[in-house]
């Protein structure tokens, strides 16, 4: 293992945190694979000493032969993230500052999220697509040449639109592709242009994108459903590269908007609310999670904010306080599928329209975080506090139990009198008495705990054979 490569004032050499790997010494072995460089974004002057590589799971097998032949190539320190913090689509900027990194490589699919910090080089690959048979799809979709189009790709499938829009432009004067933009594009936007989901098309229909049809390229995926569930009032049709095959969309958006909406009904019922924090790397995430704060404070509800990685059932299942989750994510990971989970995960927008009165259900759903922040788009201000006498009161439609749904003041710089202190030692140290606190100190169990250099280090051991119902020494003496 290669160690990095240190300026004049560096003191102590930089070693790969777990989950990193340096591959300074990495032989190449082989010729290397073949990768699309679609999109970039804004790189720094001049060479950094490390970068870090991040690949999807299905092509880390490739990852050393890559940074090899990259190290060779630029003199600089490659650095390999072997394991995400988060979901393989985000850059991982988390896991490239332990190592030092100045620049992100990013492999394979990805959300095209705008970072906050690190400059960021896409490279998606280039998956094989039948240009010829996708436009003949299209011409069985769509046989009026007339019709209002816009065609969406999957990121994968970007190298080869150019050559699908001299196919079909000339036959359909109303067609348009989409072009993908890694991080914001510069400027505002202009009336009647579109940028979501790091894909931007302008719109010359008089009725908007309401009258066109939506026809994507790509197999069905979390970044389809977003889609659907974001541009709901357009139809839906797509192709499949990997079968061949095109078709409509019969995905009944209603009924996964009602889906959605049920859990907005669990969200008023909510007196406990976890905060998910599913990313670390997309701009504005802090600035949503104190946005999200405020409003469950102002809404009487309580929060808590929770930074477990990768959310799960097994995970999800130690917090039995809390009643629904908040997932804080990029806009193709926020749609997390709950039904396996003891408790709901909803995504901001859905918290809103259950805290925020001001905020109406218009048709319309927002997956990207970002839309709800003040300047953006889609933000609505807190309406002013009511007082609890003049509350209209509200029946839940899930439990039948009265429940308020109005805003409390903001909360005054200075906090009432406590008695939740108490004395800590005899060096009058003072230590807060916390109702969630004394919750989790009173569980048997607390989870894994480090005891670095109090457990003494043992040979392995031949352990148990067989399954749990009956091992193989199950009666016998144990010596």
């Amino acid at each position: 293992m290669g160690r990095p490569r240190c300026g004049g004032s560096c003191t102590r050499p930089r070693r790969p945190h777990r989950g990193a790997t340096s591959t300074a010494s990495t032989r190449w072995a082989g010729p290397p694979p073949s990768y699309g460089m679609e999109g970039s974004a804004s790189r720094r002057k001049g060479r950094g000493e490390q970068v870090a590589l991040q690949f999807p799971d299905e092509l880390l097998a490739d990852a050393a032969g890559v940074a090899g032949r990259l190290e060779a190539a630029t003199g600089a320190a490659m650095y390999v993230l072997g394991d995400t913090t988060y979901g393989s689509c985000c850059v991982d900027e988390v896991a490239a500052e332990h190592v030092g990194a100045e620049a992100v490589l990013h492999y394979g699919p990805a959300c095209l999220s705008p970072c906050r910090k690190l400059p960021v080089l896409h490279i998606f690959g280039q998956q094989p697509l039948d240009v010829g048979r996708c436009a003949e799809a299209f011409r069985e979709l769509y046989p009026e040449q007339q019709s209002c189009v816009v065609v969406l790709s999957d990121v994968v499938y970007a190298h080869a639109m150019g050559e699908l829009e001299q196919q079909l432009c000339p036959e359909y004067p109303n067609i348009i592709f989409s072009r993908l933009v890694c991080g914001d594009p510069p400027g505002p936007a202009v009336p009647g242009e579109e940028r979501k989901f790091g894909r931007q098309f302008l719109v010359k229909a008089a009725g908007g994108l309401q009258d066109y049809a939506m026809f994507y390229v790509g197999a069905e995926g979390l970044a389809l459903t977003s889609f659907m569930l974001t541009w709901n009032c357009c139809p839906f049709s797509s192709f499949n590269p990997i079968t061949g095959c095109g078709r409509r969309e019969t995905l009944n958006v209603n009924r996964a908007l009602m889906r959605r909406l049920y859990l907005v009904e669990r969200a008023r019922d909510a007196g406990v609310v976890g905060i998910l924090v599913g990313t670390l790397g997309v701009a504005g995430y802090l600035t949503v999670l104190q946005h999200l704060r405020e409003l469950l404070c102002r809404a009487g509800k309580r929060s808590y904010t929770l930074a477990v990685g990768k959310p799960n059932p097994a995970k999800l299942a130690n917090f039995l306080e809390v009643d629904i989750f908040v997932l804080v994510a990029c806009a193709q990971n926020s749609l997390l599928d709950s039904s396996d989970f003891y408790r709901p995960v909803v995504t901001p927008y859905e918290l809103e329209l259950a805290c925020n009165p001001a905020r109406e259900w218009t048709g319309n759903y927002l997956t990207d975080f970002r839309d709800l922040l003040p300047g953006a788009c889609a933000h609505v201000e807190l309406p002013p506090a009511v007082p609890a006498a003049e509350a209209v009161p509200d029946v839940s439609l899930i439990s039948g139990k009265m429940r308020a749904t109005h805003l409390c003041g903001p909360p005054t710089s200075q906090q009432p009198p406590s008695t939740a202190l108490a004395c800590r030692d005899q060096t009058r140290a003072l230590a807060e008495i916390s109702p969630a606190a004394s919750f989790l100190e009173s569980r048997s169990w607390r989870g894994l705990e480090q005891q670095l250099g109090q457990t003494p280090v043992s040979k392995a051991v031949q352990g148990r054979r067989g399954i749990a119902i009956s091992y193989e020494d199950e009666g016998c003496e144990q010596p």
